[in-house]
């Protein structure tokens, strides 16, 4: 039972990595989000991140065929959805910066824009995607056992959200002017990892 719990640990902290570096994103790009935002925002990566690896493992012990097929896609699906979300935070973030007034330079506050749900849940499927991979390792495993493994992989990872977005509000509360083009190209640099990482296995 231990080995069990710490194996899922660590695969929790592994996955949740690319949903760590989202969230401080997030967090430089909202400085000033509420706690009760804050936390359904690592909660909606969370759920993700557990609903992915049980979805591969159903995928594994039932068609295993069609998702070796399928795991070729998920690196080029990750970069296509994070490059979108990214490039279009970085055209917003650079066209708010040459049409701030007056009244921007005197209060910096009045630019920060609050990251739609939409994009919210698009970064938590791009970033948890490649979690269906999981279902592999945990492929023997009983559905009893791979759903306590993926219960504690999200478990971690809203965890590990948390202190990103509190780490990446710190940051962004110094970074307010140019907090969404920042936030962007995270995102940019984070879809291009996944990709490289996907597809020549650095």
């Amino acid at each position: 039972m231990i080995q069990f719990m710490l194996n899922s640990i660590l695969l929790g902290l592994g996955l949740a990595m690319d949903a760590l570096s989202v969230s401080v994103a997030n967090g430089i790009v909202e400085p000033d989000m509420k706690k009760g935002r804050m936390t359904a925002m690592a909660g909606t990566y969370a759920f993700a991140q557990f609903l992915m690896p049980m979805i591969g493992w159903v995928l594994v012990t039932t068609i295993a065929g069609f998702f070796t097929a399928f795991k070729k896609l998920i690196p080029w699906i990750a970069l296509v959805l994070l490059l979108f979300i990214g490039g279009k935070m970085i055209v917003e973030g650079i066209r708010d910066k040459m049409n701030k007034d007056k009244k921007s330079d005197e209060d910096p506050k009045s630019e920060v824009k609050a990251i739609t749900w939409r994009s919210i849940i698009v970064q938590a499927i791009a970033t948890s995607i490649d979690a269906l991979s999981v279902g592999f390792t945990i492929a023997d495993y009983s559905a009893l056992r791979a759903f306590a493994s993926s219960l504690i992989i999200g478990a971690v990872t809203i965890v590990i959200c948390l202190i990103g977005l509190i780490f990446g509000k710190m940051i962004g509360s110094k970074l307010m002017s140019t907090a969404t083009i920042i936030g962007g190209v995270i995102l940019v640099v984070i879809g291009i990892e996944i990709f490289v990482k996907g597809v020549f296995g650095l």
